[in-house]
């Protein structure tokens, strides 16, 4: 019997200065998943952008709030990403289209838009206790579905 890959959760403050250490607990649970050099940059565009939105607009950036990232490799081709503040909340049918010609050249509220395009399946909700919580999935390359 093989035991499944763990759960890695980081807890921290809202503090950017833990973007670095994040990144590099992503990459290598990504590495771990199998993902490719591409697979990698994706994941880590997607990961950032989640928890800078975690700290800044989740918890605005109040060191007392926590965010909380896990990755996990279950099954062994997938990685799944949890980012969970203690925000307020907001509503994902409310966010702005960054494409739209009046959002176009602002220079921010592009980070759910590269989360939904560089991972395979992404879920925005409230969580029960509060905040919000971003559920991320990336398949490792040779799992992807052949079309």
């Amino acid at each position: 019997m093989t035991a499944s890959p763990p759960t890695i959760r980081l807890e921290f403050g809202s503090a950017f200065d833990m973007l670095d250490f994040v990144q590099v607990v992503s990459d290598y649970v990504g590495r771990l998943t199998g993902l490719d050099e591409d697979q990698m940059y994706e994941v880590s565009v997607a990961v950032r952008e989640s928890v800078v939105n975690a700290i800044k607009h989740g918890n605005k950036n109040d060191v007392a709030k926590r965010v909380i990232v896990e990755f996990s490799v279950e099954p062994r081709d997938h990685l799944t990403v949890r980012v969970k503040d203690q925000g307020p909340g907001f509503d994902p049918d409310d966010i702005p289209d960054p494409l739209a010609p009046e959002n176009i050249m602002k220079g921010s509220g592009r980070g759910i838009l590269f989360m939904r395009n560089y991972m395979d399946d992404v879920s925005l909700t409230r969580h029960p206790e509060g905040g919000m919580q971003i559920w991320m999935i990336k398949r490792a390359a040779q799992a992807q579905p052949q079309p």
